[in-house]
């Protein structure tokens, strides 16, 4: 099936603040070939992202970030982050410059070569934003401090890692970001083809 298999009955904004919620009533195909009961559904509008995992392929490690999270707080976990680099696609930015920027910002590092990844939903069943992951190669010497801009609320702790130990924290539940732990798997299959 298709966008065309749904139907739009209303959309209207409920909520406008850092992000916004849109309420959608709508019917949609079924597949027995029917059509479904009027669903009223609330849709986040976070925007699309792009995310990066800086990786030091010489030093044999990643360059992740540490940040609050409200959501993982509201979720009943530990609310500070360990993250690949992330940040909104503005208008006019291809991801690939958004990826430059977020790494800058974020690490103090300059991207060197760069690759996507995937471009994926991080929860299709609520929110509208899509991801689009890239690793990108960087040097860790330079990656270090604390970084963000301050009138977007942010305070982002660098933190380097060597590869075995980013592992283990995605295994072991240290790491609970999707988009980390999809590009550190990613990683663990790829890095022979990456050196």
């Amino acid at each position: 099936m298709t966008r065309e298999d749904v139907e739009i009955l209303e959309k209207q904004r409920v909520f406008s603040g850092h992000f916004g919620i849109d309420r959608y009533r709508l019917r949609h195909k079924l597949y027995d070939g029917g059509v479904s009961a009027e669903l009223e559904r609330e849709v986040f509008e976070r925007g699309h992202v792009v995310a990066v995992l800086p990786l030091d392929i010489e030093r044999e490690c990643v360059v992740l970030i540490e940040q609050f999270r409200p959501g993982a707080y509201a979720a009943g976990l530990g609310p500070w982050l360990l993250e690949c680099v992330a940040g909104i696609i503005e208008s006019g930015e291809s991801v690939e410059q958004v990826a430059r920027r977020e790494v800058r910002e974020e690490t103090g590092c300059e991207a060197g070569r760069i690759g996507q990844i995937a471009h994926f939903m991080s929860s299709p069943g609520a929110c509208s934003e899509t991801v689009t992951l890239f690793w990108t190669e960087v040097d860790s010497k330079f990656a270090q401090g604390i970084h963000g801009l301050a009138d977007e609320g942010e305070d982002i702790r660098v933190c380097v890692m060597p590869l075995a130990n980013a592992w283990a924290a995605a295994e072991d539940g240290r790491i609970v970001n999707a988009k980390t732990i999809i590009a550190l798997q990613w990683l663990a299959l790829n890095l022979a083809n990456l050196k």
